[in-house]
């Protein structure tokens, strides 16, 4: 994590697509060898394997989703739907096309 304490590590919510997710998880638990990000070419340990099941991922990946449609369908604007989607513990702009 370098110098980032945990305060700004964990300040933003990262997902993705859940299907997509789950497909470099699979790749990733059949190699036994983290993929990407900073452990690249590092095996993986029982407990990240199981964090590569997808159970925790997939509640991040659906409440960033739910948030993205929610400002896309409040205000059409795609970057703002991404960022608001990333944000934790914020409130949907008012206002915007509808």
């Amino acid at each position: 994590m370098g110098d980032l304490n945990m305060a700004e590590y964990n300040k933003e919510r990262r997902w993705t697509t859940p299907s997509k997710r789950a497909k470099g998880y699979v790749d990733e638990r059949r190699a036994k060898v983290h993929m990407w990000g900073q452990k690249e070419g590092q095996p993986l340990t029982d407990y990240e394997a199981g964090m590569r099941s997808g159970y925790l991922q997939c509640q991040s990946d659906h409440a960033g989703l739910f948030r993205y449609k929610q400002a896309m369908e409040a205000t059409g604007d795609r970057k703002y739907a991404k960022k608001f989607s990333r944000e934790k513990g914020t409130k949907l702009k008012n206002g915007g096309k509808k």
